[in-house]
């Protein structure tokens, strides 16, 4: 098993370039299920959870090509309709292809995606906007089954803004007979970027990015081209990253508006942040105090950029006060930051993070991938060094994450 190994490292300096997001690429991978014809989508990043998705959608009769950051995916014909256990279990967005099979086969079997360190992610939002649109669903030994001779367009209103329900009921919806209108829908980046995929393959989506999204089923989905939007959450690991090292780093490939609640909380904490078009200047050289974050949906403080801030909250002066929102159990990191001299107090879902003058370098494990991602942090400032293991985490992440932190000055490497 691969570890990382973390010496400090202050004053990071230079450009990293940031990847296409992860969690854009999943689902626009799934969409192209739809299509009848060749889709080309560029920009995605090169993660084990992409090549799950892609060796899932071989299995249900898709031809699946990379070459680079570049997937050709060519789905005319689909040939099954069960997507087997042992990939759905590696990965939850692994049933984003529901959608796609229930408009294109009118049929699927997919097994139920387990739990997650974080907190349980059920798919229960999924299914009702399935059964809304006349799915005729069944679960019982670990499966879901669902059939539909043909999808009708339904009012589906989701109790929470589920990105993940909102994707698969968008992309069932664009071969549905009828409108479907989907109210508390989540307004995320990555919603947006789906749409903007399923528009250009021919489907009649208005509305993403709002919390009304408005789907006019339309015959079939042709293949097209698609450009991947930057990952807002590898961006916002950089930005905290040059904050927490002192640094003065220029991040490329990026959309400043997808990081306005980041940008926002760390201006209030003194890092000093400049915006282009598709560029940010972060200089963290000023001193830093500490402030409160709480995590909502989109356009709220994400939750996947919580463990990393709660990282620079840990060596910055003052006590912050943390309120997670949408994942119970996202404290784990916690534990493994007051192994290297943190103190973060636990209740529930509220941390209170007393800022200390510098963290101890520790053997430590990456409990999910953000946690891994607040580690990596924590290891740039720490006297002596830090030993990161379970890193499998990470991986699903965060492309190439050694080199690019190596490429401005980290003290960072990958050993047996």
């Amino acid at each position: 098993m691969n570890n990382i190994v973390v010496k400090k490292s202050l004053g990071l300096s230079g450009k990293v370039r940031i990847s296409g997001a992860k969690n854009a690429a999943l689902p626009i991978l799934a969409a192209t299920l739809l299509c009848e014809g060749t889709s080309k989508i560029d920009e995605v990043p090169n993660l084990d959870d992409i090549q799950i998705l892609c060796r899932l959608m071989e299995c249900l009769g898709a031809s699946v090509t990379h070459f680079g950051d570049c997937v050709t995916v060519q789905a005319e014909s689909l040939k099954n309709h069960i997507a087997p256990y042992e990939l759905v279990r590696k990965m939850r967005a692994s049933f984003l292809v529901m959608g796609p099979l229930l408009a294109r086969v009118g049929k699927t079997r997919i097994s139920l995606p387990g739990g997650c360190p974080i907190g349980t992610r059920p798919v229960d939002l999924h299914l009702k906007g399935f059964a809304a649109m006349g799915a005729d669903i069944h679960t019982g030994h670990g499966y879901v089954e669902a059939k539909a001779e043909k999808l009708r367009g339904a009012k589906v209103y989701l109790d929470f803004p589920s990105v993940g329900a909102t994707e698969n009921i968008m992309m069932a919806a664009c071969l549905a007979d009828g409108i479907t209108t989907i109210e508390n829908a989540a307004t995320e980046p990555e919603i947006v970027d789906l749409a903007n995929f399923l528009i250009g393959a021919g489907a009649d989506v208005k509305g993403a990015g709002t919390d009304t999204i408005r789907i006019c089923g339309v015959k079939k989905l042709r293949g097209t081209n698609h450009s991947v939007i930057p990952d807002r959450i590898e961006a916002g690991t950089f930005m905290i990253a040059t904050a927490i090292t002192h640094g003065d780093v220029c991040i490329d490939n990026v959309v400043p508006n997808h990081l306005k609640p980041l940008t926002a909380k760390l201006r209030e904490m003194g890092v000093a942040i400049d915006e282009g078009e598709d560029i940010i200047h972060v200089n963290g050289t000023a001193k830093l105090k500490s402030a409160d974050i709480k995590t909502l949906p989109f356009p709220g403080f994400p939750t996947d950029m919580q463990a990393p801030i709660t990282t620079l909250m840990s060596v910055t002066d003052g006590t912050s006060l943390i309120v997670e929102t949408i994942f119970e159990n996202r404290f784990l990191h916690a534990a493994e930051l007051n192994r290297m001299g943190a103190n973060i107090k636990i209740d529930g879902r509220t941390a209170v993070v007393d800022g200390i003058k510098s963290l101890t370098g520790a053997q430590v494990k990456a409990t999910d991938l953000r946690a891994g991602a607040a580690l990596i942090l924590a290891g740039l400032v720490a006297k002596g060094d830090t030993e990161i293991g379970d890193i499998g985490h990470i991986d699903r992440g965060y492309c190439d994450i050694v080199s690019k932190f190596r490429g401005i000055g980290a003290k960072v490497e990958r050993k047996e």
